[in-house]
């Protein structure tokens, strides 16, 4: 979500673009209608109300009315289809592409015989072609590297090059023996070819390794490679492997691994090397130690960027600890690091979230100063805060604001507004909000439906309750039995209500 400067996949992080619901804002939204103004004693009009306001889609295009040739007033030439020209040269059949069934090396010597006749097809690219297709089904290297000797003897016009090499090397990286001496043997056979492995050559084993569940002997072999200049890897390798160990290990094994490969080999950590670590103690909600990783960047002489700043206020708001985001801000603005549209609209979803409305609706002003427009995340966030606190009328006030800014409101906007109504009583106005819903075609939410069915039960409506259910079977809102669980569930409620008096 919160890239400015996206680390290499670094781990899930939300978009600007929005969020589904008003409980994680940090999921995308849909761009869906306008409606609803209120004030707080004002009644809400059925026909403004029942207004279509989603966007148009866009009409097909015009059908072009000719070809460019009639652009210059010309009509294009007549295609001769009686008398076809006919080459004199009979074309010589390519090969066809060769897939092995079984690893057994004399049947795929025999099939690589068989391509003789094609020899003038013969290139490099497609000899590697069959060579990898072997090697992927032969779990043995040194059945390949017959292959590879075969392939030159009976095809002289085919020359190993590195890539050849590479094919040999990734096998052996995909099934390795426990001491990775079929890697070392393809190193080696490489080198004295005269194909010296290089960082690309790195790249590929590290990554191979890794995918194939190999860490632990990608971590030995990278320690290995790192002695040597021309095959020390480079920072997207790095970074690749502190990605995948810090989904195995624990943080404080990575931080050993980067530690010795910065001490023994000269190999040091970069700001994005950093932001993997600090991603990942953010998405375990351990914001202490993404603050001191934060200062051990600074320490290593890297300014932290947006993004990071970004990611740490994420992390203490979806902990609806709004106050420390405001600090991270504060920070942010001391290390003369501008915010963008994202900062915004994460510290406004932070404070709305703990409470602070009136902090949070006071950066609305602040961001527009800054040259950043509120959007329907903004807006959205607000309005959840206002529902949260039990104003739900405020909410419809500000959604008249949202419109006023030429700012679109959409599902998840809606689906707000209608759980807002109905926790804050307002449920003929919450009725008619649903009615916009359902003319415009949109899903319910399953906390909206479920806070909806039970206003509505509350207050004897059960007919009602039932239409809503029969809705949100029709426009897919929710699984069948998600659906039926929260009306039986309702229902049970009801019962027992009416049991102790609670209820109509």
């Amino acid at each position: 979500m919160f890239l400015t400067r996206r680390p290499q996949n670094p781990s899930k992080t939300p978009k600007s673009a929005g969020f589904r619901n008003p409980q994680n804002p940090f999921k995308k939204m849909g761009k869906l209608p306008p409606s609803l103004r209120t004030g707080k004693n004002i009644v809400l009009p059925l026909r403004s109300l029942s207004k279509d306001v989603r966007s148009s889609s866009p009409q097909e295009p015009e059908e072009s009315q000719s070809q460019s040739s009639f652009h210059h007033g010309r009509k294009p030439p007549k295609s001769n289809t009686k008398n076809p020209p006919t080459s004199t040269t009979p074309r010589r059949p390519s090969p066809p592409p060769i897939t092995f069934p079984s690893s057994d090396i004399s049947a795929a010597k025999t099939l690589v015989t068989s391509l003789t006749k094609y020899s003038p097809f013969l290139n490099n690219r497609f000899c590697n072609a069959v060579l990898e297709s072997f090697s992927s089904v032969s779990s043995n290297i040194q059945d390949s590297i017959f292959l590879l000797n075969h392939i030159t003897k009976v095809h002289p016009s085919f020359t190993p090059d590195k890539s050849s090499y590479h094919i040999l090397l990734s096998q052996s990286c995909t099934k390795p023996d426990p001491d990775l001496s079929n890697v070392n043997r393809a190193l080696t056979l490489m080198a004295s070819k005269g194909f010296q492995p290089d960082k690309v050559t790195t790249d590929i084993a590290i990554r191979t390794l890794c995918s194939s569940g190999h860490e632990e002997d990608a971590i030995e072999l990278i320690k290995k490679l790192s002695q040597v200049q021309f095959t020390k890897p480079d920072t997207y390798t790095y970074n690749f492997m502190v990605k995948r160990l810090i989904k195995i290990r624990t943080l404080s094994s990575v931080s050993s691994f980067i530690d010795e490969m910065k001490k023994k080999f000269g190999v040091k950590p970069d700001l994005v090397t950093y932001t993997i670590l600090i991603d990942h103690v953010c998405n375990g909600k351990n914001l202490h130690e993404a603050m001191r990783l934060l200062d051990v960047l600074e320490e290593e002489g890297f300014k932290p960027d947006c993004y990071l700043y970004n990611t740490i206020m994420k992390g203490y708001c979806m902990l609806s600890h709004g106050g420390e985001a405001l600090k991270v801000y504060r920070k942010m603005i001391e290390d003369k690091i501008e915010p963008d549209l994202i900062t915004y609209n994460t510290l406004i979803y932070g404070l709305s979230r703990s409470g602070k409305v009136k902090e949070a609706k006071r950066f609305l002003k602040e961001m527009v100063k800054m040259g950043h427009f509120p959007d329907v995340v903004t807006y959205t966030s607000l309005m959840n805060g206002l529902c949260r606190e039990g104003n739900a009328l405020g909410a419809l006030e500000l959604l008249g604001e949202m419109e006023d800014k030429g700012c679109s409101a959409n599902e998840c906007t809606y689906n707000t507004l209608l759980h807002g109504l109905c926790k804050g009583k307002e449920l003929d106005k919450g009725v008619e909000l649903y009615g916009v819903m359902k003319k415009d075609g949109m899903k319910l939410e399953s906390g909206s439906y479920g806070t909806f069915l039970r206003a509505l039960c509350r207050s004897g409506r059960v007919a009602e309750a039932y239409e809503v259910f029969d809705y949100a079977l029709e426009s897919k809102s929710l699984s069948d039995v998600a659906a039926y669980s929260t009306l039986e569930d309702t229902l049970k409620w009801l019962k027992k209500a009416k049991e102790q008096g609670l209820a109509v």
